[in-house]
């Protein structure tokens, strides 16, 4: 796996954009990310679609390749870290959190992140409607109106398109960025991408497996 980045200022701080679906902000040498929809593919096999499990596990490994990378302290999701029901999917997430008994971890509460009682009690982790790290605040959705603070936000799973030759076009994820928000890309690869929501005058920054770049 190619991990690369590009950094951006915003609020006079470095952020580290990767074409892995997340951000790594090194002041606070956290990893930000967005949408990983653990229980999805479980939930599509419970109602009768035979998607395969490997889908999770080849997410999870990205990301425990990206926290090496980093050398990460903190994992901030901003929403979406589940997708629906408990089922085994979620089981083999518990599993994969054990090989980081020391990652702070902060989930900012997605609409998909219908948590039971239970569950809630069963992961070593903070769960927040908003989170406030200065200069920043994580949301889950992307605050369409002007705010005194800059936010980062997911949930809209965002795409561009990329003109070829002729009439060649393909369809990749980006990061959404302007002067007061970011929105990320769904960290899941089981995702859709979004091409016609994007927050005002804000720039696309578009990745493949090789490449980032602002357009």
């Amino acid at each position: 796996m190619n991990i690369i980045s590009q950094d951006i200022i915003a609020q006079n701080e470095i952020l580290s954009l990767t074409n892995q679906r997340a951000i790594f902000w090194a002041k606070e040498n956290a990893l930000i990310l967005s949408d990983l929809h653990i229980g999805k593919t479980a939930h599509f096999r419970r109602h009768g679609i035979p998607l395969p499990n490997e889908i999770l596990k080849k997410d999870l490994k990205r990301l425990k390749l990206l926290i090496l990378h980093f050398k990460a302290e903190k994992l901030f999701v901003v929403g979406d870290l589940f997708h629906a029901e408990s089922n085994i999917d979620v089981k083999t997430f518990k599993t994969w959190l054990k090989e980081f008994k020391t990652l702070e971890i902060v989930l900012v509460k997605g609409n998909h992140d219908r948590l039971t009682k239970q569950m809630v009690e069963t992961f070593p982790f903070r769960i927040e409607k908003e989170l406030e790290v200065q200069p920043f605040l994580f949301v889950h959705e992307p605050k369409m109106h002007h705010l005194k603070m800059f936010t980062i936000s997911g949930h809209t799973h965002p795409g561009v398109w990329i003109k070829g030759k002729g009439k060649q076009r393909i369809k990749l994820p980006c990061y959404q960025v302007n002067a007061n928000q970011i929105v990320l890309p769904a960290f899941s690869l089981f995702t859709g991408l979004n091409t016609k929501s994007k927050p005002k005058d804000a720039a696309c920054y578009g990745f493949t497996d090789t490449a980032i770049f602002k357009l």
